[in-house]
């Protein structure tokens, strides 16, 4: 099962910082979820919604502010603490940052139509141009958005994001042609990521933070898991490989040390 930053490690770092993307892939994450909106100036930049209110000092829409002033704005607020200031990043400077990420779910929200029709236009031409059919998954929620997607370019992949349980999300996504279902983690059973899995679909659910319901989830045969904590929840799992690797050894010395008791 693979773990996916949500947001970068928006439990550990500001949200949707290059901060938060460089702590987390220095203890090892190389998937990351995200999301996108257009400034003024026409750039994708890491931001949840739509106004720069929650996340900055400033007010306004995100579509007031050009990429550079973005940028100067401090991004710390209603987040995680963080000694330093830190900015609104662009797509492109994410992507300069870091040139071995494995997989990046880009979720663009709900927006007007025109801003999302440039949005489109955006995306499509960054991947590719940097080549990244195989490192990048489109997601949104705006099933106008993803056959916006799809009619322009067939080889970028794309994600349904579903947090509700009708219309039928599977349905939806496979009427869609998506490659991937990114469901809220309460719609999940296993009968729907099978049937899911079954038509090659990969399933990603969010926002998971508990082990307990990462556990569940695992049992349920999801692929992939979206937390705020990817830093320990990768800690978790590397511990359990590691323990359970340890456990054929420790019964074979058992093994041994009581063979050799029968002998004496």
């Amino acid at each position: 099962m693979i773990v996916y930053g949500h947001r970068g490690a928006k439990g550990e770092a500001p949200e949707n910082t290059l901060p938060g993307f460089v702590h987390a892939y220095r203890h090892g994450i190389r998937h990351f979820e995200l999301d996108l909106v257009l400034s003024k100036d026409g750039k994708p930049v890491l931001l949840h919604d739509l106004t720069v209110d929650r996340t900055t000092s400033h007010r306004g829409s995100v579509s007031s502010f050009t990429a550079h002033e973005l940028a100067g704005m401090d991004a710390r607020n209603n987040t995680s603490s963080w000694p330093a200031p830190v900015g609104v990043p662009s797509l492109e400077d994410l992507l300069n940052q870091f040139d071995d990420l494995e997989h990046l779910q880009l979720e663009v929200k709900a927006d007007k139509r025109h801003r999302l029709n440039v949005l489109c236009n955006r995306l499509t031409e960054v991947i590719q141009r940097r080549d990244l059919y195989q490192k990048v998954a489109i997601t949104s929620s705006d099933t106008w958005f993803l056959k916006e997607v799809r009619r322009r370019n067939k080889n970028i992949r794309i994600g349904l994001v579903a947090e509700r349980k009708f219309p039928k999300p599977l349905s939806m996504a496979l009427k869609l042609g998506c490659d991937y279902l990114c469901l809220n983690w309460k719609l999940c059973s296993k009968t729907l990521v099978e049937n899911a899995n079954r038509r090659g679909l990969h399933v990603s659910v969010w926002t998971v933070n508990r082990i307990h319901d990462m556990l569940v989830m695992e049992e349920m045969g999801v692929d992939s898991i979206i937390t705020d904590y990817p830093t320990s929840t990768r800690m978790f799992f590397d511990n359990r490989a590691k323990s359970q690797l340890a456990l054929p050894n420790a019964t074979n010395e058992m093994i041994a040390a009581s063979e050799a008791l029968t002998a004496r």
